[in-house]
């Protein structure tokens, strides 16, 4: 795990020095603390990379690395797990090293890019120049799992793995702001790929690869999608629950590879948990690591105990107060290299720094949710399948009646929404549109980006094409913001953090089962469940799901009362054409207990730094 920045001018020279190229560079050095590398062709390109060392800990598996034939350079930044099958199928033997950077160079010189990301299964952000025909082509995973920034303005494009880095080149620092994705940033609490929140910023999408040409021809390809009509092979829960159960283990024994300390991270949760049962069956003596609060509503801790007893794990835990966690917060708010409001930052900031005191690398149950249907929004929107397609009025009239019979346990307000995808993409927003456009009244004549079109997918009457509508908008939806937090707050600690749920192996597997194995609210997650059960048969069922959480609202009415006035009213909120005294109504309203507005404000205090 890795950070990188690159430089590439079309028909030009190299636009800044070398000396201010590595300061940009190290603005990722937490991403990277183990070596610093530079590589430059002398003429338009330059390419910088600090490295934390997985695989081959020799100075001959650093970077840039230049191919066998010289034709390509690369930057790469993440974990190729079936690399050495890969080198099974090249004719070329005379490896220098054991390290995946080392084996992409040859896929490329003997495949081609194309071929070669194909068959890639891992995590990864690649850059690569061909030194031939002096182009440059992007490529991201198929997961959107490692981040991929650029800036383009038709003649030089930067690229690196902080967005951070992007906006401090000198060409791309003006910071002028795209008002529809700042519009999209508040609704959702991140920035999505494609886009950048100043103009001429972006982001590589999930399974794309872009390519410039020296004569600034920018091209686009999609090389992997998550499909969404799906021919269900195993619809039997006790079938689904035997397979899953195998690829899980194969998945999880895969990015076993590694040349430094590796443990898990274990919440107490499904995933995590077997998570690390599978880690148990692949491994001796693994170690897991906890964090544990004094919330008795959201603490894990003791049912992770548990766990960790019966598998016979080695477990580091950590119990903190709110008292202390609020020791960590500027160092955890650091970890935010791009807007982000995700407050769960800061207990995946302190798992992965109790990790890194003992390991390099982590393994982590993200993605289990998404693929295999465990948050409550996915019956949430199910469970009004019958009457979302009616009239408004009607729908009303539903709900209203629920409501008096039966204190809606039939249906729940999501029935008012427009649409299915209308009142998905409202789950994920925080931020009321009466707050917003006080605090932002321009950019209530503004759309959000034409191109992005995560939820938009039809009503269906179809509960498997529904459940598959809404997986595929949780995948590229509030995964991707998921992702991008432990990025950030693993990287923070120079933690390499692997997602074996996110292995292709494991999506695939996902995609066979029948969704109405998982349909209705008991039936949540229902397969990871099962194999859980099996495998600790002595754990009971989690029939609540936690999650690690904190006490924002009552730390913003007092410990952080200060940093936030400061921050929200004293900072740069005119730049993003905000109202403070729109901003002061809410945050003394939240103060003084006249409501709970802690998302919002800490969607704005993530923005204004």
């Amino acid at each position: 795990m890795c950070g990188f920045l690159v430089e590439y001018n079309c028909n030009s020279q190299i636009g800044i020095n070398k000396s201010n190229f590595l300061n940009i560079l190290a603005l990722s050095n937490t991403r990277g603390p183990d070596s610093q590398n530079y590589w430059s062709n002398n003429v338009n390109i330059q390419m910088g990379f600090n490295r934390l060392a997985i695989l081959d800990l020799s100075n001959a598996a650093n970077q840039p690395m230049i191919s066998k034939n010289n034709k390509f350079t690369i930057v790469f930044n993440g974990e190729i797990y079936n690399h050495l099958e890969l080198r099974k199928k090249l004719s070329y033997n005379k490896f220098c090293t054991t390290s995946d950077t080392e084996t992409i160079t040859v896929c490329l010189e003997e495949w081609g890019i194309l071929k070669t990301v194909k068959a890639l299964n891992g995590m990864f952000a690649l850059s690569i120049v061909n030194n031939k025909t002096n182009e440059v082509t992007l490529v991201r995973d198929f997961a959107g799992i490692k981040p991929l920034f650029y800036a383009w303005n038709g003649s030089t494009l930067v690229a690196a793995s902080q967005y951070d880095q992007i906006t401090s080149h000198p060409l791309f620092n003006s910071k002028s702001i795209d008002p529809s994705v700042l519009k999209l940033y508040l609704q959702q609490h991140f920035v999505p790929a494609p886009f950048g929140l100043y103009d001429n910023t972006y982001q590589v999408l999930p399974g794309e690869m872009i390519t410039i040409t020296q004569t600034g021809k920018k091209t686009h390809t999609r090389y992997w999608k998550l499909p969404t009509s799906l021919n269900y092979q195993i619809k039997d829960s006790q079938e689904a629950e035997s397979y899953i159960a195998t690829v899980l283990d194969s998945s999880v024994k895969s990015q076993l590879l590694s040349d430094v300390p590796l443990g898990a991270f274990l919440s107490g949760g499904v995933d995590s948990a077997l998570i690390c049962t599978a880690l148990k069956n692949n491994q001796k003596n693994p170690k897991v690591f906890t964090i544990g609060s004094d919330s008795k509503v959201h603490d894990e801790s003791k049912r992770a105990q548990k766990i960790a007893k019966a598998l016979h794990l080695k477990q580091a835990i950590q119990h903190l107060t709110a008292n202390d966690m609020m020791m960590y917060w500027d160092e955890a708010i650091a970890a935010l290299h791009e807007p982000l409001a995700d407050i769960s930052i800061l207990p995946t900031f302190l798992v992965s720094k109790l990790a890194k005191k003992e390991v390099t690398v982590a393994l982590s149950g993200d993605g289990g949710d998404e693929l295999f249907f465990g948050y409550e929004r996915f019956w949430s929107i199910g469970k009004n399948i019958k009457y979302q397609h009616l009239p408004s009025l009607f729908k009303k009239a539903i709900y209203g009646v629920d409501k008096y019979t039966s204190g809606n346990q039939r249906v729940n307000a999501a029935l008012l929404a427009k649409s299915q995808a209308a009142a998905h993409q409202g789950l994920h927003s925080r931020f009321r549109k009466e707050w917003l456009y006080k605090i932002a009244p321009d950019l209530q004549k503004e759309d959000i980006p034409e191109g992005y079109n995560v939820y938009n997918y039809s009503n269906s009457k179809d509960a498997r094409a529904l459940m598959s509508n809404i997986r595929h908008a949780e995948f590229y939806g509030m995964m991707q913001k998921t992702l991008r937090k432990v990025d950030l707050a693993s990287m923070q600690n120079s933690l390499e953090v692997r997602v074996p749920f996110l292995d292709k192996e494991m999506i695939e597997a996902s995609l066979k089962m029948d969704p109405l194995i998982s349909f209705g609210g008991a039936n949540r997650k229902k397969v990871l469940k099962g194999i859980l059960h099996n495998r600790i048969p002595s754990i009971p069922n989690e029939t609540v799901k936690k999650g690690f959480s904190i006490p924002l609202s009552s730390w913003i009415r007092k410990d952080l009362k200060t940093v936030f006035s400061e921050r929200l009213l004293e900072g740069d909120a005119v730049k993003f054409g905000f109202e403070k005294k729109a901003i002061e109504s809410m945050l003394q309203d939240h103060i003084q207990e006249k409501g709970d507005f802690k998302w919002p404000l800490f969607t704005l205090y993530a923005l204004l730094k």
